[in-house]
């Protein structure tokens, strides 16, 4: 239960002292049970991460609900005095497998290592250099024919619905409040509001459409051919696709490449 503190502390309408708070409860988030190093090398390579059962990489989660993959994000989990470090590989809570890791900078990881890489609501959060940097990296580490699957929201469906005046923003902010209701106060109502906090809240750095997109992975190196817009849960690997979160599908745009 999160104290009503903490509730009375978010300011949506100030995203400096917003993303304070956020940082807090990411850290709560990042808290677990139990940690177990199960591999530590400078560069990870495919038979070592074959060894421990891992197929594809999905960035910005803790504990990803892929059975064979590997979660990352730049924030350390951590279990009292006990915390994740650099170049480890640790199992979770007995179960989740984990690295912690920066995607503005090389991945550690060797060439065509993987099959497939998957980030939901990741790019939006650098800039687009650091964002084309990252996806040369997810080509390079990539195994030929292998997929990426990104999720971000959708510039077009924002400023559509914020033109056109249709009912995206109240279900969309209906939907937040729900998903919210033990953290936040509600979204204010406001369409100005609704189509500001998708630039200046959460540390976004640079919103996509799908022409946005198809540049960054163009500029990234993959072949405009193998680019491919999809829909919520439905792409080339259904395994990849079910970890779309249904909290986002509404404010989504699904992209999938093929290295």
């Amino acid at each position: 239960m999160v104290e009503e503190s903490a509730v009375s502390a978010w300011t949506w309408e100030d995203p400096q002292a917003l993303a304070v708070v956020v940082d807090g409860f990411t850290s709560d988030l990042a808290k677990c049970e139990k940690i177990e190093l199960v591999g530590e090398a400078p560069l990870f390579t495919r038979e070592m991460l074959q060894g421990l059962g891992i197929t594809g990489v999905e960035f910005a989660q803790f504990k990803t609900d892929h059975p064979s993959g590997l979660g990352t994000d730049l924030v350390g989990v951590h279990n009292g005095d006990t915390v994740t470090r650099r170049g480890g590989i640790y199992r979770i809570d007995g179960s989740a497998l984990f690295t912690e890791l920066d995607i503005c900078e090389p991945l550690p990881f060797e060439d065509g290592c993987v099959e497939w890489v998957f980030a939901e609501h990741l790019i939006e959060h650098v800039s687009l250099t650091a964002g084309i940097g990252w996806l040369k990296e997810v080509r390079r580490i990539l195994a030929p024919g292998g997929v990426v699957r990104i999720t971000t929201p959708d510039l077009k469906i924002y400023a559509q619905s914020y033109v056109n005046g249709d009912n995206f923003f109240g279900k969309h902010r209906r939907r937040m409040d729900r998903a919210l209701s033990q953290v936040a106060p509600p979204m204010p109502p406001r369409g100005a509001f609704m189509f500001n906090q998708l630039f200046y809240i959460y540390g976004h750095r640079w919103i996509f459409d799908e022409e946005e997109l198809r540049h960054a992975f163009g500029e990234a190196g993959f072949a405009a051919e193998g680019i491919q817009v999809h829909s919520y849960r439905k792409g080339a690997r259904q395994d990849v696709a079910d970890l779309d979160m249904v909290l986002r599908n509404d404010e989504s745009i699904y992209i999938e490449a093929t290295a």
